[in-house]
């Protein structure tokens, strides 16, 4: 039997979704299970580690079931970055899995963020890596962290599931925030400070090298081939990369999701605030990122608070959103005086202020809905195009090529947008599940089925419909991105006085002695 066929399995935040590939990049079948996350506290992301297995495994199950399962050659994981579990030898968890979202640590990203930790890891002081959240752990949790004899990513537990061995991709773990991108190797000084070694961690593999076989007990529960080969993966955002073609210098991709992340490939490592630096997919290689928090976040947002447009009351087949944006492309670029600041869940890259807020500037009373809905469109491409110029600036050339995935990417009006105020062509990515194709571009390499991760890349991935920028538009976007990259910098100091502002004033008195005055 020819094994053609590989499985990219992407792990997120809320799912686990399953694809067969095949070598031209085809979806042949598709599985996905769902799981929750908890939130026990204000700022906290936890879950149950045991649902990604379980749902890996329906997710794997269902795919398989629709092709024919001996033809399947190698598996591949993908998955949710800087999330971990703290788990026994043997992999049995002793808390929820802390997730990238979890926000407890700025204490300790305040005490421990420093620029020689940002120069080693790449990643700005900020509360997402793993490695913030295991420093709260050793203060809050030590009964836990001494129990704890692994400490993994999500991608080394689902392998371990799989294979019964403890190795992941360093561009897997990579992100937890352990690893030196100068080295690609874990950092002691930084494991210690967490009281952990290296035996703590899984051992490092490149990615797209095989890192085990499916043991018999497993591939007879999901339907899969006996010695199936598991090849090391990496996280969503470089695998997004793959799956896009975005693989050397000069391109990039853009996901305009619920929040929008760019990355940009590059082969010598770089670090600075205007991006977070990945291990890249290819090994050796490194993925520049940036962040806008909130993307069609904002566009929700706006929709469900304050739109008002009751597509069935007025007998339309339609979104609200299709509505509105029928209606913003009536408009000028520019909304007719409109600039919007999209900072609704903080700012990431460049400034990293949790402090800043998003504001709406040139309100007057000709202004409407569709008028700030555009501006919602317009003013998260110029942050992007804030952006995108800072990271070329680090890597000293051009992006000539920006690939858009995400359920932006169906926006006609928004990728017009974004082509007039970046200036550069926009190019549609032709498959949507693209993060669960980087990671069958990685498993299709190991099996041969292309001489390289590079060309499979190049050949599993394409592009659809392109937006060209429009001189006139464009020109106007040039003008008023002058005024945008002013905003911020006037209003920081405004959002951390309001902030202040809202705080209940301090007391004297202690908590403690309330306490003992009121028994």
């Amino acid at each position: 039997m020819n094994r053609d066929l590989v499985i990219g399995v992407d792990c997120s935040t809320t799912a686990t979704k399953a694809v067969v590939w095949d070598a031209t990049g085809r979806s042949r079948s598709v599985g996905r299970a769902a799981f929750a996350t908890s939130t026990p506290h204000p700022g906290w992301g936890e879950q149950n580690p045991e649902d990604w297995w379980s749902t890996f495994c329906e997710a794997v199950r269902r795919a398989v079931q629709a092709v024919d399962g001996r033809r399947v050659g190698a598996i591949a994981i993908t998955h949710q970055r800087e999330s971990f579990a703290c788990t026994t030898s043997d992999g049995r968890p002793l808390r929820p899995a802390m997730l990238w979202l979890d926000t407890r640590a700025t204490a300790e990203v305040a005490e421990f963020g420093t620029r020689d930790v940002h120069e080693r890891t790449g990643k700005p002081p900020n509360p997402t890596p793993a490695w913030y959240k295991l420093l709260w752990l050793a203060k809050h949790e030590q009964s836990t962290l001494r129990r704890t004899e692994k400490v993994v990513d999500v991608g080394a537990y689902l392998t371990h599931r799989l294979t019964g061995t403890w190795v992941t991709s360093w561009a897997s773990a990579d992100p937890l925030g352990v690893v030196d991108l100068r080295t690609f190797d874990y950092d002691d000084d930084l494991l210690a400070a967490a009281q952990l070694t290296r035996d703590h961690l899984p051992a490092l593999a490149a990615p797209g090298s095989v890192v085990g076989e499916v043991t018999d007990a497993v591939a007879d529960a999901l339907g899969l081939p006996h010695g199936l080969p598991v090849v090391a993966g990496a996280g969503d955002g470089q695998a997004a990369g793959l799956g896009l073609g975005v693989t050397e210098p000069g391109s990039s991709y853009l996901n305009l999701g619920s929040g929008i992340i760019s990355g940009f490939a590059s082969d010598t490592y770089r670090w600075a605030d205007a991006f977070r630096t990945m291990a890249g997919g290819v090994p050796g290689t490194y993925a520049l990122e940036t962040f806008i928090g909130g993307g069609t976040h904002n566009i929700s947002w706006f929709v469900e608070r304050f739109a008002g447009v009751d597509t069935r009351a007025l007998g339309l087949d339609l979104t609200a959103e299709q509505v509105l944006e029928t209606a913003a492309a009536q408009l000028p670029p520019g909304s007719e005086g409109l600039l919007t600041l999209p900072y609704w869940t903080g700012a990431l890259t460049p400034y990293w202020d949790h402090h800043a807020r998003g504001t709406i500037v040139g309100l007057t009373g000709r202004h409407g809905k569709s008028h700030v809905y555009r501006s919602l469109l317009e003013g998260l491409a110029l942050e992007q195009r804030l952006l995108t110029d800072g990271a070329e600036a680090a890597l000293g050339e051009p992006v000539q090529k920006v690939v858009v995935t995400g359920g932006g990417a169906r926006s006609a009006v928004w990728c017009q947008i974004v082509a007039d105020v970046l200036r550069r062509p926009l190019h549609v990515a032709r498959e949507p599940e693209s993060t669960c194709l980087g990671a069958g571009v990685l498993a299709a390499a190991a099996l041969g089925l292309h001489g390289s991760i590079g060309e499979a890349s190049a050949q599993m991935s394409g592009t659809g419909r392109v937006y060209h920028p429009g001189e006139e538009h464009a020109a106007v976007y040039d003008r008023l991105f002058g005024v945008y990259e002013r905003l911020y910098p006037q209003l920081r100091d405004v959002f951390c006085d309001l902030q202040t502002a809202l705080e209940p004033p301090a007391t004297s008195e202690d908590p403690l002695e309330l306490v003992g005055a009121g028994r």
